[in-house]
Order: C-alpha cells, then sequence, then structure tokens
C-alpha cells in the first residue's frame, strides 16, 4: 500500500482540489512552485501502461481542466504536466500519478534535455515495432 493509496482511503489527509468516482487531485506538500498539483487515478497501479481504459480516460477528461484551474488560482502563464514511470524514471511513489507544476518567475520544474538524432532507419524500425505492438 502506497502513500497515495492512503491518502484515498482517508487515512492520511490531504488537501483536496478535485475528487470523483476515478480520480483525486490535491496539493503536493513538497511543491516546486506555488499551486503544484498531484492528479492520481483511484485505480492502485504502479505505472501508466498498467492502468485500465476508464482510469486513463478519467484523467484525461480532468488534467486540462485542472491545468485551468492552477492558471487562474496562482496566475501562471506556463505549466508543466510531469508523469513518471518506475525508479529509474525518479518515480518515488509507485503509484500512477501526474504533477501539474505551474512555471511562476524562475519557482517550478526545471528540465534538461539531451536532444539526439533520429535516423531514418531507425525510425522505420521503432514505428514497425510499435504498430505491431498496438495490433
Amino acid at each position: 500500500m502506497t502513500i497515495f493509496s492512503r491518502i484515498i482511503a482517508g487515512e492520511i489527509p490531504c488537501h483536496r482540489v478535485y475528487e470523483d468516482e476515478h480520480v483525486l487531485a490535491f496539493l503536493d506538500i513538497g511543491p516546486l512552485s506555488d499551486g503544484h498539483l498531484l492528479v492520481i487515478p483511484k485505480e492502485a497501479k504502479a505505472q501508466i501502461h498498467e492502468l485500465s481504459d476508464e482510469s486513463a480516460a478519467a484523467i484525461g477528461r480532468v488534467l486540462p481542466r485542472l491545468a485551468r484551474a492552477v492558471m487562474q488560482a496562482t496566475g501562471a502563464t506556463a505549466y508543466n504536466i510531469l508523469q513518471n514511470n518506475g525508479a529509474m524514471a525518479h518515480q518515488a511513489v509507485m503509484h500512477v500519478h501526474f504533477h501539474i507544476i505551474p512555471r511562476i518567475g524562475t519557482s517550478g520544474l526545471g528540465v534538461g534535455w539531451n536532444a539526439g538524432k533520429l535516423e531514418g532507419a531507425r525510425a522505420a524500425d521503432l514505428v514497425s515495432r510499435m504498430k505491431g505492438a498496438l495490433g
């Protein structure tokens, strides 16, 4: 059981911003900026590829609305939505969660981007394999 499961169960308090049958959104207690919001499915899965279509769709429906609320409440004009999968990808709580992180001045998420180059043959191979995996 993760801390998020305990929050959903009401065992640990949180600053709830939004809740429905499938999704809970609350303020992060270690915010990167004012208004940093966590959005979690009530379905207890560690990584996004494990979620049911219903839970994934429910999160997808509310993320834009929650982002608008964060922007309006904080005055931010820019924000990041971050979602990590697995410890190697910096996931600390093994329950799917999205961060909505407003960028306010210098506060918010700092991102380093070490871009590579996509070669045509590699792209064709990846596209073929991914389409095969999709069925």
